[in-house]
């Protein structure tokens, strides 16, 4: 049966609100339209975990009539990002039934851009992954193949949006959660500057300022208009960027000049990269160069095996953190059973380790972060790939039964140091961080960095590039990200398995 408003599948946010702003179209045939597409392509993908059918009509009667994103249907991961009066999972069982009595800073500006929310999007527990596989909701699942992860932690809005179920999708990215699966997916996804996007009213840095929120979008003009709708420090924020001089959305129609580009295929966090990512990097380059920009392949002064544990001792140090913030929502301490065998172990590593190790690590990264800034004093951006491999099979970076017997056996006695002595922490680096070995690192310093859906393999999977600027320069992204976007259109790939 066919879908109803079949133009909505080709038309981006901005023109779904550009139609109902000018009438050609109502709020609710859109919001029709999107619910449609829930219930004839989630069922094969489970990218909406939780929906907001009920919610959206009733958004629809205090829709902003000047806003940009007017109308427009959007998905918000059911992580962070609060919604008053709905539960946020955070990708587990634990607190999937406690309503939060307010909307984060950041879901209250998506509300005055306009935006409709149609759907929570799945999740890993957490966040703690880069892939989509949590227990308690099930796999999400690629469009471009079933089979195949779409990366994570937003991996729910990264196949959503490719599937055109939404324009829009929100994430966060704390190691890469909105370009591994803007790569895995074949979408546009930025990750904005530390301290550009607002963490309020609860918290202030996130995952040590690692984590940003953001939107995956299919075109990149959605996400600077969203960028410019959002952007701005709330009530009590530790981090303040610089500001932006202009709309980002103007400089999406401004020509980028000529660029000054590292290029790199050196692995930050891992060790090897794929024939395939190493087969799109060699055509972003030559296509950059093609465009007139001076292109320069060099290496970055990092200590990638050092930076990987010191990255990962963090992660646990925070994982361990949301364990017990979330047992101390439901008024106890945590037990084991709470959260999944391998976020439980993750914890118990977080609290092995010492203050000492924490702020060690800590401070490792902000050597990496000041060399890294100085070598960008000498280029406008950085390119490398986005992922270290093609999106794998779903369930291949799960732990073996060898080694979930062992999580789950350690994980009852409560044994962090001896997960530690066993080696957890490096088979965790050595098989995470062979799939993203590119994109934590600018976590860490705080860039901006995209990934932009430039190639596509003979198995008909994308893969992307990964563009990094300096500390506060979104304008150069999005001005670099348009001129890729018209040079190689990738509006017009739609998966296999997507039709009207």
């Amino acid at each position: 049966m066919p879908l109803p408003f079949p133009e909505y599948d080709a038309l981006d946010g901005l023109g779904l609100a550009e139609l109902v702003r000018t009438k050609q179209v109502s709020a609710g045939e859109v919001l029709d339209a999107a619910l449609a597409r829930v219930d004839a392509r989630n069922p094969a993908l489970n990218a909406v975990v939780r929906r907001l059918d009920d919610e959206a009509r009733a958004q629809l009667a205090a829709l902003p009539a000047d806003a940009p994103f007017l109308g427009v249907p959007m998905l918000v991961k059911d992580l962070q990002a609060t919604i008053k009066g709905l539960p946020t999972s955070h990708g587990g069982h634990l607190l999937r039934d406690l309503p939060i009595d307010h909307d984060s800073e950041l879901v209250a500006r998506y509300r005055r851009a306009g935006a409709v929310f149609v759907g929570k999007s799945n999740t890993p527990e957490f966040g703690l992954t880069p892939f989509t596989e949590p227990e308690a909701l099930g796999p999400a699942r690629n469009p471009w193949d079933t089979t195949r992860t779409p990366g994570g932690s937003s991996g729910g809005s990264g196949a959503a949006v490719a599937a055109r179920i939404v324009p829009i999708g929100h994430g966060g990215d704390g190691g890469g959660s909105l370009r591994i699966p803007a790569s895995c997916n074949g979408i546009f996804g930025l990750k904005p500057t530390r301290g550009r996007i607002p963490t309020g009213p609860d918290l202030s840095d996130v995952w040590r300022g690692f984590a940003q929120e953001h939107v995956l979008t299919r075109s990149v003009r959605d996400s600077a208009a969203m960028l410019d709708a959002t952007a701005g420090e709330d009530v009590g924020p530790s981090v303040a960027c610089p500001a932006q001089a202009r709309p980002y959305l103007q400089e999406v129609a401004a020509p980028p000049g000529r660029l000054r580009v590292l290029a790199t295929l050196q692995p930050f966090f891992g060790r090897t990269v794929h024939p395939d990512c190493r087969t799109a990097f060699d055509d972003a380059v030559a296509l950059l160069r093609s465009l007139g920009h001076d292109v320069e392949e060099g290496m970055l002064p990092v200590d990638g095996a050092a930076l990987a544990r010191a990255f990962l001792t963090i992660v646990a140090a925070e994982a361990r953190a949301d364990i017990e913030w979330a047992a101390g929502l439901l008024g106890r301490k945590p037990k084991y059973g709470d959260v999944q065998p391998d976020t439980w172990a993750l914890g118990l590593l977080g609290r092995h380790f010492s203050a000492a190790d924490y702020a060690n690590a800590a401070r490792a990264l902000q050597v990496a972060t000041r060399a890294i800034g100085q070598v960008m004093t000498s280029y406008d951006v950085l390119v490398t790939p986005t992922l270290g491999t093609p999106p794998f099979v779903i369930g291949a970076l799960q732990p073996t039964p060898g080694e979930l017997v062992a999580l789950k056996a350690l994980g009852r006695l409560g044994l962090g140091a001896a997960l530690d002595a066993g080696g957890l922490l490096e088979q965790t680096i050595e098989k995470v961080f062979g799939f993203i070995p590119f994109t934590p690192l600018f976590n860490c310093t705080g860039q901006p960095a995209m990934s932009v859906p430039l190639w596509w393999n003979a198995q008909g999977l994308p893969i992307g590039t990964q563009v990094v600027g300096r500390f506060g320069d979104e304008a150069t992204l999005f001005r670099l990200a348009a001129q890729l976007e018209a040079a190689r259109p990738w509006s017009g790939r739609v998966p296999p398995g997507v039709v009207s």
